[in-house]
């Protein structure tokens, strides 16, 4: 048996993968709006090559297609998702995801994001049996661990947590939040105790903000638990978008989201200044979310390379920082094959009507 996700952690730096929703919707296989994983049942094949180009990236983790496949989700206003069933859906992200992590020396994780029945009002036993649902679906499979992952709620995600770690695995759980909070006002610093108290092994911050509000967060995080005299793994999966303007809902806040992002994207070099601000933080468990694309990861693994005493397949095509341009038949072009060029370039965005700030939305409603 191979090393767990604990173990690998005890030694060194585990690089997760990068956003399906996003990715996926690009690519014609998931619909905007209900951003539901139904792409399992209908196109496993285009779930399948994402893994597969997130695994030659440098990813350690296959994490399960699974994000909204709650059953109240899957049917949440007229979504027809549900029709294929949210055993059936969970099973299908797994078995897609380990065929993959097999081609290499990956595990696969089955994740639980928050659901409609709890921005309802519903209570602790409806919320989590919902939840359950899912555990089931990744008990099953055999799964190498579980995420609980895109919580608003602090509460919510505990409930969740509780319900993983009654199947004996790992377990990590990232909320979308910022420094200040999560939306009930309960501190970033309370949160990571609070879901340290409830059982999880691997704590942090995934999605709706960009690495520098996440990084951000879990030094709160990482000071909360200090405080409070816990030890736990920390872990990162931000946005592959600038959000500096974004409130506390984050980027879906942003007039852009969803359609208009792009002028935000990350470069590689973001993300290798990324990956070290966050080794040095103490984060190991190094990961991304919706936005970042097997580029991204790569651009990860290569900044982690000496740590990790590898880099990925992926860069055999890809000499670092530049380094391939010296074949360029431009001089100029081969002028730009260093470290130096790429970390001090500011790019433009070629827009130059737009602003570089937006205005968010401002609302507390989310169901």
């Amino acid at each position: 048996m191979g090393k767990g996700i604990l173990e690998r952690l005890n030694e060194g730096v585990v690089i997760g993968d990068g956003g399906f929703v996003v990715a996926l919707e690009k690519r014609g296989y998931v619909q905007a709006g209900p951003w539901t994983p139904e792409a399992v049942i209908e196109h496993p094949e285009a779930v399948q090559e994402l893994h597969r180009e997130f695994l030659r990236a440098g990813s350690d983790v296959m994490q399960c297609f699974t994000f909204y496949a709650s059953e109240d989700k899957l049917s949440n206003r007229g979504n027809e998702a549900g029709r294929h069933g949210v055993s059936a859906i969970n099973e299908s992200a797994c078995r897609i995801a380990r065929e993959v992590a097999n081609e290499g020396d990956a595990l696969i994780a089955g994740g639980m994001s928050q659901t409609p029945t709890y921005a309802a009002g519903g209570d602790k036993k409806v919320v989590q049996e919902h939840f359950q649902k899912q555990a089931d679906a990744f008990t099953k499979c055999n799964v190498d661990f579980l995420i609980c992952e895109y919580f608003e709620h602090v509460e919510e995600a505990t409930w969740a947590v509780e319900i993983c770690k009654s199947t004996g695995k790992a377990v990590a759980a990232t909320l979308c939040i910022n420094k200040d909070g999560d939306v009930d006002g309960v501190s970033t610093a309370e949160c990571a105790v609070r879901l340290a108290n409830a059982g999880a092994d691997i704590i942090g911050i995934n999605c709706n903000f960009d690495p520098d509000c996440v990084l951000a967060a879990i030094r709160e995080m990482k000071r909360g638990l200090e405080e409070a005299g816990l030890k736990r793994h920390l872990m990162t999966q931000p946005l592959g978008y600038k959000t500096p303007d974004a409130n506390k809902h984050g980027f879906v806040d942003i007039p852009e989201f969803p359609f208009a992002m792009e002028p935000r994207t990350l470069t590689r070099w973001d993300c290798h200044r990324y990956a070290r601000e966050a080794y040095e933080l103490g984060v190991r468990y190094i990961g991304a979310c919706c936005g970042f694309e097997p580029y991204h990861v790569r651009a990860i693994a290569e900044e982690l390379a000496e740590e990790r005493g590898k880099l990925p397949a992926a860069s055999e095509k890809h000499e670092l920082w530049g380094g391939g341009l010296k074949l360029h038949t431009k001089p100029w072009v081969r002028a730009r094959a260093s470290r130096q060029y790429w970390e001090n370039l500011k790019p433009a965005t070629g827009r130059p009507d737009c602003p570089a700030y937006s205005t968010p939305s401002s609302h507390d409603v989310t169901d």
